[in-house]
């Protein structure tokens, strides 16, 4: 999980992003510290997509509880993170896991999925929006040193 969360985050902002920033930001936040608390806490669900034959990593998300400066409640949970890599963008790998994370949510009583995205990342707020999503607030996101405002949004289930 460690792996792929920190290959995926590269490939998607290596040529966006300061490279020290980014090498920070995954030994913080894709640690297998970190992925080992989310496996063992109930109330989070984490799905890894696989290639197949070969079964190798090629994607995940993250469901956890919200996060976000803005109104949640127990209806409530986050989508905190979902990542293909980018060469298996637009073959159906995020829907499925999109779908999947939607399931996951409404079997546990979930009615509203939240997520924050960076908002220069068109390709991936345009899968969310088409997905049904819609902004409901903003969030400040720091990479290294860099503060970003990113949009929040909601999708009722």
């Amino acid at each position: 999980m460690s792996l792929v969360a920190s290959a995926a985050f590269l490939d998607a902002y290596a040529s966006v992003l300061n490279g020290a920033d980014i090498i920070g930001h995954c030994a913080r936040n894709n640690s297998h510290a970190v992925f080992e608390t989310w496996l063992s806490d109930p109330q989070t669900v984490v799905t890894l997509a696989e290639y197949e034959p070969g079964h190798a990593p090629i994607g995940y998300t993250v469901l956890t509880s919200p996060d976000f400066p803005i109104d949640t409640d127990a209806a409530d949970i986050e989508l905190r993170r979902i990542y293909t890599l980018k060469q298996f963008h637009g073959g159906g790998v995020g829907q499925g896991l999109l779908r999947q994370a939607c399931d996951d949510a409404r079997a546990r009583g979930h009615t509203r999925m939240l997520l924050g995205v960076w908002a220069k990342n068109v390709r991936a707020r345009r899968f969310y929006e088409r997905a049904g999503f819609e902004v409901v607030g903003s969030r400040s996101f720091a990479v290294g040193d860099t503060l970003y405002e990113d949009p929040v949004y909601a999708l009722r289930l």
